[in-house]
Formats: structure tokens, C-alpha cells, sequence
């Protein structure tokens, strides 16, 4: 598989991950065919950051979505796990992830190798007070459109909303990262989404080999070493093989 001799023996991996490596472990994406924007265009509002602080009915639609959702039983699939089996291997692997769903670090990643860009499902904070609590928490108390239990002020899990500001700190460590990086991988994003998706360029005007996985074009391919639109579960593992020298 000659793409893959550009990627045999890189130490330094850079990890851009969406929505897309996660659907095999049951969580729906975003954009895909049967993505939630997709089915719902209008369920965007929820995800405002403006509309969820004003407004408590689109609150309460928020954590409608919140509870049963997929992500609280899901379980890291093959593509989870070889990135964490590649950076086990000996390979410095550092994960920036666009998901909330914290599948990166159960499937055996350190959390310090793992930088959440839209931040994580798991914890709530309140937007008045430094309390914070696990989400599952939260959710269990029932409430429709939970407040703190310190001062009362609007509870808002970790994910980082429509017109909201990524965190700088961990943007610019992501941006280190992908600038160090010699070889960086992009898997099921629709790299759609800045400015996550412009570390791509990054990488590759830093010199790194460019690899994207997605089954739909993205903006970023031209950028791209090789393009590989196959099933992700199957060939991440191929991929993270390859890098160690054994594909």
C-alpha cells in the first residue's frame, strides 16, 4: 500500500479528530447524511450559545438532548483504540479531538495527550460561579433546566457552543502540536469547523504528511498527502500499523 510508506516510522503523530470516528461506537455525527444538523437543521439553536443563555425553553431542549444520549454507554471502537495502542507503542501521539464524548482517554490515552477543542459532555459548570460538577450528575437530579446549587446561576455542560470563543490555551497548544508534528492525521472531520480544522494547514506548511480519513470531501483535501474516503474503523488501524512499521 504505497500511500502508506510516506507514514512508516514517524514518531511525532498530530491527531485531528471529528465527529466521524465515533459513529461506529454509536454516537451520531453532525453533518453526515444521517447527522444531526442533517435530520434537524433547527436543532442548531440549542447549540447557540447566545439562544442557551437567554432563552429557558431552548435550555430545556439542551438537556432533553442530553439525557439517554448515546454517549454515556458508548465504548471506544478499533479506530479509538490503535491511536491509543500507537501512542503505547513508542510513538508520541497527541490527540486534538473536536468530540465531547471522552472516547479518546477511555479507550487508554492519557488525558494530558488528548486536548478537547470543544471541550467535554462529562462536566457542567456554572456560568456565574466556579462550580463545577460530573454532567451525569446534573442530569440525575431531574430538573429540566438545572441551576446551580451554590448561587443559582445558569448550568452549562463543557462544550463549547455556536458564538462561543475555543479556549486559547488549548488552541495554541494545538496549534504547537500540529506545527511539530511529522505526520498528522485528520479522521472523520468534515473540516468544516475553524478553527479546529485549519490546523491542518499548519501541519502541512510545517512540513508534516498530511493524511485525511473522511468519507465526504473536505476543504482541506488539496492540502492533503493522500485522501482515503474507507471505512474509518478499519483503516485507522491500518494506518497506525503502517506508522509502526508493521503494514
Amino acid at each position: 500500500m504505497e500511500p502508506f510508506d510516506r507514514i512508516r516510522g514517524a514518531r511525532l503523530i498530530g491527531v485531528l479528530t471529528g465527529a466521524g470516528i465515533s459513529t461506529a461506537s454509536g454516537i451520531p455525527d453532525y453533518r453526515g447524511p444521517d447527522g444531526v444538523w442533517t435530520r434537524s437543521p433547527n436543532a442548531v439553536n440549542a447549540f447557540t450559545l447566545e439562544n442557551f443563555l437567554a432563552d429557558a425553553e431552548v435550555r430545556r431542549e439542551f438537556w432533553r438532548s442530553y439525557t439517554g444520549h448515546a454517549v454515556w454507554t458508548a465504548e471506544p471502537n478499533a479506530a479509538h483504540r490503535a491511536l491509543a495502542d500507537l501512542d503505547g507503542s513508542g510513538a508520541a501521539v497527541r490527540v486534538l479531538t473536536q468530540n465531547v464524548d471522552g472516547l479518546h482517554q477511555k479507550a487508554g490515552l492519557a488525558a494530558r495527550k488528548v486536548l478537547e477543542l470543544h471541550g467535554s459532555m462529562h462536566t457542567t459548570r456554572c456560568i456565574r460561579c466556579p462550580v463545577r460538577l460530573p454532567t451525569t450528575e446534573v442530569l440525575a437530579r431531574g430538573e429540566e433546566d438545572p441551576h446551580c446549587p451554590g448561587c443559582g446561576g445558569i448550568l452549562k455542560p463543557d462544550v463549547v457552543l455556536f458564538g462561543q470563543a475555543l479556549d486559547g490555551e488549548t488552541l495554541s497548544r494545538a496549534r504547537n502540536v500540529a506545527a511539530a508534528s511529522e505526520v498528522f492525521l485528520a479522521i472523520g472531520s468534515s473540516l468544516q469547523v475553524e478553527p479546529a480544522a485549519s490546523l491542518c494547514t499548519i501541519a502541512a506548511e510545517c512540513g508534516a504528511t498530511l493524511v485525511i480519513v473522511n468519507h465526504q470531501p473536505t476543504p482541506y483535501d488539496e492540502y492533503a498527502a493522500f485522501v482515503l474516503r474507507d471505512d474509518i474503523e478499519t483503516v485507522v488501524p491500518q494506518l497506525c500499523a503502517a506508522v509502526r512499521g508493521r503494514e
